[in-house]
């Protein structure tokens, strides 16, 4: 019977699986739907994964090592009740936060990451290795510095400028062409009646076109989102972090770089001992690296 090596990475619009043999040799790597994906209650979630994987599996072995990273695993218990669920369905996995897969994708097992894709989080290790995470709130309330809460935050700075009397400098006028819809009452009602990460973040890249066209409203709203991006950081290092390296992800921080570059200046502005990298490979290689740990250390 054959063994075989399972990562995921679970994030909030997409799942990446891998599944090598024990001598390396990678089977699949596919990019599934997360729909519908919550890590709470933990039965539900391991038979969501279960669904997802099961297809998958190659049918003359087993797997003998699993590591997944998951979006809304941002406590311990949380990671501990998965992997219990998990094991009553035959697999004994690894669970961390999807952020904590940024910084071991990358080489850097102590590192902090960031992630800013969707939303935004901040991951880390205190010296005796304890997991640390700060932001993760949700598009509603928080995750400023991701996809989500760029454009909402650029739909109020838009509308409080038109409150005020002042002309559009090009982003109100962007997320009107961008939401499709007539005019800014219309964008009101587009952007409140629907407030998900769905119906807000596929319109990130007109923010960002506009502050390109000029919008100095728009450039700073991506700023004020470095600046909370930083702030990430601040946190994790006042709890504890032991990380001297700070790695970013995810489909915004990665892909614009007017964000990058402003999250650089206000990072190393107040740490400039911490080196900042741009992951450079999918962050479930992350898990890659603990399901291959986990296999090397059962050998």
């Amino acid at each position: 019977m054959m063994d075989y090596l399972l990562a995921l990475d679970i994030g909030g619009t997409k799942t990446h699986l891998v599944i090598e043999d024990r001598r390396g040799k990678r089977l699949l790597d596919t990019v599934l739907t997360s729909r519908e994906w919550d890590a709470e209650p933990a039965e539900p979630a391991a038979l969501w994964i279960l669904e997802r994987i099961r297809p998958h599996i190659p049918t003359d072995g087993r797997v003998a090592a699993m590591a997944l990273g998951a979006q809304g695993v941002n406590r311990t218990e949380t990671a501990h009740e998965l992997q219990r669920a998990l094991t009553t369905h035959d697999l004994k996995a690894i669970v961390v936060n999807d952020a904590s897969l940024i910084a071991l994708a990358a080489g850097f097992p102590n590192g902090i990451g960031i992630i800013a894709g969707t939303g935004a989080i901040g991951v880390g290790i205190d010296a005796a290795g304890a997991h640390l995470a700060t932001g993760g709130w949700g598009s509603v309330i928080g995750d400023e510095g991701g996809a989500a809460a760029l454009v909402r935050e650029a739909t109020r700075a838009a509308l409080r400028a038109r409150d005020e009397g002042r002309s559009d400098d090009g982003l109100l006028g962007a997320l009107i062409r961008d939401f499709d819809v007539a005019d800014a009452e219309r964008l009101t009602r587009k952007v409140n009646d629907e407030p998900t990460a769905a119906n807000w973040a596929p319109h990130c890249s007109a923010v960002f076109a506009a502050a390109a066209a000029g919008s100095a409203l728009a450039a700073r709203v991506i700023d004020e989102g470095a600046q909370y991006l930083a702030a990430l950081v601040d946190q994790l290092l006042a709890r504890g972090a032991v990380g001297t390296d700070v790695v970013v992800a995810g489909s915004v921080i990665v892909n614009q770089t007017s964000l990058l570059d402003a999250f650089k200046h206000h990072v190393s502005s107040k740490h400039p001992h911490l080196r900042i990298h741009r992951l450079a490979v999918p962050p479930v290689e992350g898990a890659v690296f603990l399901a291959r740990r986990t296999l090397s250390a059962a050998d």
